[in-house]
């Protein structure tokens, strides 16, 4: 990261450090790497601060957003919008990586949730609906949904749902996480019906 030119206040706070253990540390490396130093410098020295037309085209998707009330959508029929939606997830890279431009930053500051992944977090919602809509039909006396030969649609809906986290854990591929809310929700998920038995009472 110090060779991109990032600072080592910037380097801390990204990597949840204090700005002393980062410095002791850059001190290790330039003494073992000697172009370290100038190859900081020339990142910082290439980094250009973005263009009058490109603060005046963030001002005015600031201003967009500000007045609609919402981000720019990805899938929006409005092609502006989807340019300012394209724009706006750049950023949000640039974010993650450490690198946006304190310019961008401070700009953006002014935009509640604009690094938050919305898609992101929809599907999150969606997801812990889903666990709450099994815990429900399990609550009611129903074995595990099924995805084939099932009763109903809500049934469907479910067994196809529970069906991929048990596909993701086999791969090793669930996010820990959803494996603790599984297991504490719906204990037994993981091995669903008894294939050609039927529930135990």
């Amino acid at each position: 990261m110090y060779r991109l030119g990032l600072s080592r206040q910037r380097i801390a706070d990204l990597v949840c450090a204090e700005p002393a253990t980062v410095g002791y540390h850059l001190v290790i490396a330039r003494r073992q790497d000697p172009g370290l130093e100038a190859a900081h410098h020339a990142a910082v020295a290439t980094k250009a601060c973005p263009s009058p037309t490109v603060l005046a085209r963030m001002e005015e998707m600031i201003a967009w957003i500000m007045a609609e009330g919402r981000l720019p959508r990805d899938r929006s029929e409005d092609k502006g919008e989807r340019s300012m939606a394209r724009w706006l997830s750049e950023r949000r890279r640039e974010a993650a990586e450490g690198t946006l431009d304190p310019v961008y930053r401070d700009g953006l500051e002014r935009v509640p949730g604009w690094e938050e992944n919305h898609r992101a977090a929809a599907d999150e919602t969606r997801w812990r609906d889903r666990l709450a809509q099994l815990v429900d039909f399990r609550a009611e006396g129903n074995d595990w949904p099924r995805h084939h030969d099932f009763d109903s649609e809500r049934e469907h809906t479910l067994g196809v749902w529970i069906h991929t986290p048990r596909y993701k854990h086999r791969r090793g591929d669930l996010d820990p996480e959803k494996v603790r809310l599984l297991d504490a929700a719906v204990p037994g998920w993981q091995t669903g019906r008894t294939r050609g038995r039927p529930p135990r009472t």
